[in-house]
């Protein structure tokens, strides 16, 4: 199908996107890397009057560690994350989360900021961002502003952006030692949205237990869900058979899917918690065996 008519905008700079956003409160749309938002127009699923193109301003694309943060430009492609020797040794839980999001095609074009600000919980980087306690910085009318990711989604693809907000960078706690993250989903076929999956981020005392957990699911409710009861389950605990068990039935007891053609919402509770309970795994060997650098 083809899109009903708009006006396309593509300014050079962060304020002439803000100033476009005012002009057009009521009928703007971001554009970023265009694959969430795109094929919702051609499906005419939703409209817009004009489309402001961000993704030729400079100086929003970029990977970095920086004050005790991982920094990500809001228009940073998922295949750089893909091919960034950082994000694999380093946050190999978001190194997991880019390698399945839909193909590589679509990843050469896809922004991380895109796949937040879009607000779809069946996208894959919500609930890793719960996961690692990420947080999103918004650029607006009134500056920049600090949003936790625990307070970003606030619906079904609804955000806490305002109107004139731009989503410009992602920052993620750079992680302590002994800490290991993975990603694990179930999809019908590569590159589809989850059935579900399950993202987690573990870091371990000296003594091999538990210190700090983050669990987010993906396509699990309206919103990303953090379960937070198998987070606090985890906290404290050697991660033995029992303690990965239980907080894995404690994760597939947060979410609240809805039955579709993916499956039941009994089969899905089933698959977040076995999904969970194999990311929890990964996690820990990676905690306690980190990834090298290629060529090391």
């Amino acid at each position: 199908m083809i899109p009903a008519s708009f006006d396309y905008h593509s300014p050079h700079t962060l304020e002439e996107a803000i100033g476009l956003l005012q002009s057009h409160p009521d009928d703007a749309k971001v554009l970023s890397g265009g694959q969430s938002l795109l094929p919702l127009l051609k499906l005419r699923l939703g409209s817009v009057g004009h489309l402001v193109d961000i993704g030729r301003i400079p100086g929003l694309s970029y990977l970095r560690e920086e004050d005790g943060f991982l920094l990500i430009g809001g228009c940073t492609r998922e295949s750089a994350l893909e091919r960034s020797e950082l994000i694999r040794t380093r946050y190999p839980l978001l190194f997991d989360t880019a390698g399945v999001i839909a193909d590589p095609l679509v990843r050469n074009l896809a922004t991380v900021g895109g796949n937040l600000a879009h607000g779809d919980p069946a996208n894959d980087h919500p609930a890793t961002m719960l996961a690692l306690r990420a947080e999103v910085v918004a650029t607006g009318p009134g500056g920049r502003r600090v949003i936790p990711i625990d307070d970003f989604f606030d619906g079904l693809f609804s955000t806490a952006l305002a109107p004139g907000d731009i989503l410009t960078e992602i920052r993620i706690p750079v992680p302590a030692a002994r800490t290991g993250g993975a990603y694990q989903k179930l999809e019908r076929k590569v590159g589809d949205f989850a059935t579900a999956a399950s993202a987690v981020q573990l870091t371990l005392d000296l003594e091999g237990k538990v210190s700090k957990a983050g669990i987010g699911l993906t396509n699990a409710g309206p919103t990303p869900v953090r379960a937070k009861d198998a987070e606090a389950y985890l906290t404290g605990k050697w991660p033995n058979d029992e303690a990965i068990a239980e907080a894995s039935r404690l994760a597939g007891a947060a979410a609240q899917p809805s039955a579709d053609r993916r499956g039941t919402v009994e089969y899905k509770q089933q698959m977040a918690r076995i999904l969970c309970g194999r990311a929890i795994e990964i996690a820990i060997d990676r905690a306690l065996n980190p990834l090298e650098p290629k060529g090391n």
